[in-house]
Order: C-alpha cells, then sequence, then structure tokens
C-alpha cells in the first residue's frame, strides 16, 4: 500500500471534519516522512514500529522535547490514520504515550466572570451580541465552537433550555438560565434584525450578516475556554455533583469532569467539617 496515497485517502474521508483534517495532517505527514526514511510504508506498522516512532517523538528536538500531551495528540492522529488503511485489528493497543500531569484549568471566580460581562454592556447591535454570545458560553458552559454553531431553533425559550451540537456530532441539552435567556432575548429583539442580511439560520451574527466565527468569541474574551471551566467549577462550588456536570458539559468520560474535583478543594473541606465526627 503506498503510504502517501493512505494519507491522503484519509483525510478526504468524510468522516473527518475541517478542523479535524486540518489537525491531523501535520502528525500524520510526520508519520509517512519517518517511515519513507526507514524505507517501510504503512504497511509494516505493527507495535514494534510505532513503539520506535513514538521514542523517536520523545527524544529530544531543537526546541527541546514534546510535551507528552503533544506526543499523545501526535500518536491518536496516527491510531486514526491505521484504523482507516489498515482496519482496527491492526492497530496496535498498547499504551506508548508518556503520563501526562495533571494540569488544573484556570478558572474565573464569580467576580471576574461579572467583571467580564459587565465590560460588554452597551447599547449597539454588536454590544448587544457579545454580551448575549459571552453570557451564553458562561452560563450554559459551552465551548466556542459550539456558541457560534448555534441556530435561532436551538434556543427554546418555553422550555428554557439550549440544544447544542458537540465534539463528534454529539448532541446535548443545558438548561437556559434567567440571565441568558434575558440577554438572548435583548439581543434578538433589539440586535440581530439589524444585522441580519437574508435568510440565515445562525443564532449570532457578524457584522456583516453571516454567521460569527470562534475569532470574534475570542477577541472578546481571550481564553473563552476558562468560561467553561467557570461553568463547572461554580456548579460544583454550588453543590452539583460529577455526573451531572459530566452531562451538562457533554464530556464522554467522568474522568474528563473530574479534574474540577481538584479545583474544588474548599466546598470538600466544608463538607467533611460539617459531616465528619472528628472533623
Amino acid at each position: 500500500m503506498d503510504t502517501r496515497a493512505a494519507v491522503e485517502r484519509f483525510l478526504s474521508s468524510p468522516s473527518l471534519s475541517a478542523a479535524t483534517r486540518r489537525a491531523y495532517r501535520v502528525d500524520v505527514e510526520e508519520l509517512a516522512a519517518w517511515l519513507e526514511r526507514r524505507g517501510a510504508g504503512i504497511d509494516d506498522v505493527d507495535v514494534r514500529v510505532l513503539s520506535e516512532y513514538a521514542a523517536d517523538l520523545g527524544r529530544a528536538r531543537p526546541g527541546g522535547k514534546l510535551a507528552p500531551a503533544t506526543i499523545a495528540r501526535k500518536l491518536a492522529a496516527v491510531r486514526a490514520l491505521l484504523r482507516h488503511a489498515l482496519g482496527p485489528e491492526r492497530v496496535p493497543d498498547a499504551r506508548l504515550s508518556p503520563r501526562r500531569g495533571r494540569r488544573l484549568p484556570v478558572t474565573p471566580c464569580t467576580e471576574e466572570v461579572d467583571a467580564t460581562l459587565a465590560a460588554l454592556e452597551g447599547a449597539t447591535p454588536l454590544a448587544l451580541r457579545n454580551r448575549a454570545l459571552v453570557e451564553l458560553v458562561y452560563s450554559c458552559g459551552l465551548r466556542a465552537a459550539e456558541a457560534v454553531g448555534l441556530d435561532l431553533a436551538d434556543v427554546d425559550f418555553e422550555q428554557e433550555h439550549v440544544h447544542v451540537r458537540g465534539k463528534g456530532g454529539k448532541e446535548r441539552v443545558v438548561p437556559l438560565g434567567e440571565e441568558a435567556a434575558h440577554q438572548v432575548a435583548r439581543y434578538l429583539r433589539d440586535a440581530r434584525p439589524q444585522l441580519a442580511r437574508g435568510a440565515n439560520d445562525a443564532l449570532f451574527l457578524s457584522a456583516r450578516g453571516g454567521r460569527l466565527d470562534t475569532s470574534t468569541l475570542r477577541r472578546l474574551h481571550p481564553h473563552p475556554h476558562q468560561l467553561r471551566h467557570a461553568f463547572a467549577t461554580h456548579l460544583l462550588e454550588g453543590g452539583a455533583d460529577l455526573r451531572t456536570i459530566q452531562e451538562l458539559m457533554g464530556h464522554s468520560s467522568l474522568s474528563t469532569t473530574q479534574v474540577y474535583s481538584h479545583v474544588d478543594a474548599r466546598r470538600l473541606r466544608k463538607v467533611y467539617d460539617r459531616a465528619h465526627p472528628r472533623s
């Protein structure tokens, strides 16, 4: 099997989104080049070859060693390529990526979130849109792409929920908070009609009337994912359980959500002091 042709067939697969295709391209082309230097092809990849490739990734580079998270990402792309080209049974299942240290998410406190939202207040159409957008990201724990991907029909004011399309085509329903509902309704009434140019189902529109992209959200808040972290942490501090937060955030695994339990040591201490007879 021609390795380069296998790479191109994989990258042109309709199962990959445009963003995933861009992210995978560099990683799978690096594998193809590595195999070519060794005089090998994709058919030759077994657990030994993949282990050697992982070891090469872990060796020093001109700018220093690759971070464990980067190596894990590259190997995930390679495994996806192998599954597509060779079939699942040919993909080595040995653990090859180095163990990653647990990084706690940077989470703004409620006062910081309040200040961020207050700074966005304004009466112009764009100001009303920006306020509604950031409020919805925080109130519903949305990823940036999920927020700008919302359509008008996804917000149900009567049922007080938002229908979200997440990673990998997964869908979930998130409650629509009172303040978020107020800001979105205000935007729909006083701002969106002035931004609209023809038929467009997108909830949030750009100044030109098209669907908003994530770069606009990042200009308003350089790290919008911190608002998603704040959503989870503040729910946990308020007494929500991890299973509920997992469902609201659209995490496939509870282990992903459990990182927030390390952030909320203060609440756990209060529960301990209140509940344990020898606290």
